[in-house]
């Protein structure tokens, strides 16, 4: 059943809007036809959307996995002043609803100079509160402070402790949080429909949505298009996230 969709969508990629609409829906199209990706490849910046979104999605979960990996080790293996109050306070971040923060960020985002770049769409996603709280879990039940006193007396300094010890016992968490932070920058639309003001800065949402418009609506296309945007998450999760998922 959770298939199905997907068959409709790779079926319908292959016909023309003519056949699309035919009813009864016939799963294996009559006459295929490459003819909407030729479309998508020749007719719009496709290419360079799709592009952006690989730029976007790789920056932000490399960036997200520093940030919450540095987060957590701090919260979860040294002691300071307002620690829990602290803590206490970025959890409740992930109560409030991100479209609260979109007018605010929009504001600085312009008086930075950022609009229409991939500064705007990277850096304002790099702390996610979500993934410290996940690492942070992870890393007091999976690194032993008595392993990291053992590297302190050897002479280890904080960062090295950070990137041999506490990382490599880490890596199920890790992978988990890289494949939902990758989902999540693919598939962002909201955003990036704010803050982008030229065609060659879209990404894949965005272009397939423009190819949805009030007088004619490329189905064929569409179809195609989101075929080719399923394919990164389809590896993400199969080939790489599949045993970080079951282990984390």
């Amino acid at each position: 059943i959770a298939a199905m969709p997907f068959v409709y969508m790779l079926s319908n990629s292959f016909k023309l809007n003519s056949e699309i609409y035919k009813l009864p829906i016939r799963y294996i199209p009559e006459n295929p036809v490459i003819t909407n990706y030729i479309r998508l490849f020749t007719e719009t910046p496709f290419v360079r959307q799709y592009w952006n979104s690989t730029i976007l999605a790789v920056s932000q979960t490399a960036v997200a996995l520093i940030v919450a990996s540095l987060g957590a080790f701090g919260f979860a293996k040294y002691e300071f002043r307002g620690k829990k109050w602290l803590f206490t306070f970025l959890l409740a971040t992930m109560m409030i609803p991100a479209q609260t923060g979109y007018v605010p960020m929009f504001i600085l985002m312009y008086r930075f100079g950022w609009l229409d770049t991939y500064w705007a769409l990277i850096l304002p996603r790099a702390a996610n509160a979500f993934g410290i709280f996940l690492l942070r879990q992870i890393m007091i039940t999976n690194v032993p402070s008595e392993l990291l006193d053992a590297g302190r007396i050897d002479g280890a300094s904080e960062l090295v402790l950070f990137r041999r010890i506490a990382l490599p016992l880490c890596k199920g968490g890790l992978g988990v949080l890289g494949v939902l932070s990758f989902m999540g920058a693919w598939n962002e639309f909201i955003w990036p429909l704010i803050i982008l003001r030229t065609e060659k800065m879209y990404t894949v949402p965005i272009g397939l949505a423009s190819l949805v418009n009030l007088y004619k609506v490329e189905y064929g296309m569409v179809m195609a298009g989101s075929l080719l945007a399923t394919l990164p998450i389809l590896i993400i999760l199969s080939v790489v996230g599949q045993k970080h998922f079951v282990s984390g």
